[in-house]
């Protein structure tokens, strides 16, 4: 990968990014820069999230008959169980091939700015649509998910509760806002740094205290501040200094979307919320440890050398990030017919 050179934007970033934090205690600085994770989502788009539509939306991204060969649902590779994600560098799809990235969290998703690395879905809805219809994941046709739908009347029913008043509420779009209304549901509350921010002073240790100042201060919160402690914008990796080969392994990031220059190596920042619970790291999965991962960043993204003992406390202060995980209780599916369609495994 050739190294970016972006002097202007350069020269701003390290000037803000290694300036002392403005006056004022670590709790008011802390509150400038993040937000907490609130209870819960009531709306998307101006709309509620009924309950009738969670209940649907649930039911499908766990139903694996979403997929061609029966085999893989949403949970497959954002495990609710694990964080969100699958526990794997990229995932594994369609005939065990692997995906070219890893599986972000869906945790807290519904506060990003756009889904997928390089960002090409606006919303979850969007993002919920492409899984299906990839051929390296659930190798499906929107066509197909909705005749294995209809072929189930227990699916039917759940539509016409969730979408009342449509003629044909059975369709590919209602399934993915269906899907996007009960991710909305995963989010993660009540973490320590969430009870900081709200004024417990005590929630987090001293040494979780010295790891959020140096994350303000090296300007680690420049690209990861905000309710989601990222997922708001698009930053070139390696901004400094080229990150390792094998960690970037060839990916132009958003350049593949927008075929300009200005996006080579440009991905949108994840969020860091219940980072300890989500290794590998990074949009190749390369990294397994977060200390290397938080050394990584140091390099790349800033052009700074942090000590050790600083490692070890910006790691315990994003250990402090890990809010109450949602408590999913796996939902009894529709039953099948003899109309349903048998699995693809070609």
């Amino acid at each position: 990968m050739k190294k970016l050179i972006l002097p202007v934007f350069l020269t701003f970033f390290m000037s803000q990014s290694l300036t002392a934090p403005a006056a004022g205690g670590l709790m008011e600085e802390a509150r400038s820069m993040f937000k907490p994770i609130p209870q819960k989502v009531s709306r998307i788009r101006g709309k509620p999230i009924t309950q009738e539509k969670v209940r649907l939306g649930k039911a499908l991204y766990f139903d694996p008959r979403l997929s061609a060969s029966d085999l893989i649902s949403c949970n497959t590779c954002h495990n609710v169980g694990m964080g969100g994600v699958d526990f794997q560098e990229t995932s594994i799809g369609h005939r065990w091939q692997k995906g070219p990235r890893n599986a972000p969290t869906v945790f807290n998703s519904i506060f990003n700015i756009a889904q997928f690395w390089d960002g090409r879905a606006k919303d979850l809805k969007q993002q919920a649509q492409g899984p299906m219809q990839a051929s390296v994941e659930m190798n499906n046709t929107p066509q197909n998910v909705v005749k294995t739908i209809k072929s189930m009347p227990g699916y039917i029913a759940l539509f016409k509760k969730a979408f009342p008043g449509e003629a044909n509420p059975v369709t590919f779009e209602n399934a993915a806002e269906a899907i996007e209304a009960f991710e909305a549901t995963l989010i993660t509350p009540g973490s320590p740094f969430d009870e900081y921010l709200k004024g417990n002073s005590k929630a987090l240790t001293a040494s979780q205290k010295e790891g959020l100042k140096l994350f303000m201060d090296k300007g680690c919160g420049r690209c990861h501040g905000g309710i989601n402690m990222g997922g708001a914008g698009y930053y070139p990796f390696g901004l400094v200094q080229s990150p390792p080969s094998e960690i970037m392994a060839g990916d132009a990031g958003r350049y593949k979307i927008t075929r300009s220059k200005a996006d080579q190596y440009v991905f949108k920042a994840p969020s860091l919320r219940n980072i300890a619970l989500t290794p590998p790291y990074f949009h190749s999965g390369k990294v397994w440890d977060l200390k290397e991962a938080i050394m990584i960043m140091g390099s790349a993204q800033l052009g700074i050398s942090l000590t050790s003992a600083q490692v070890d406390r910006i790691d315990d202060f994003l250990h402090a990030t890990t809010g109450v995980q949602p408590k999913v209780e796996y939902p009894v599916l529709p039953a099948p017919t003899h109309e349903t369609p048998q699995p693809k495994l070609d």
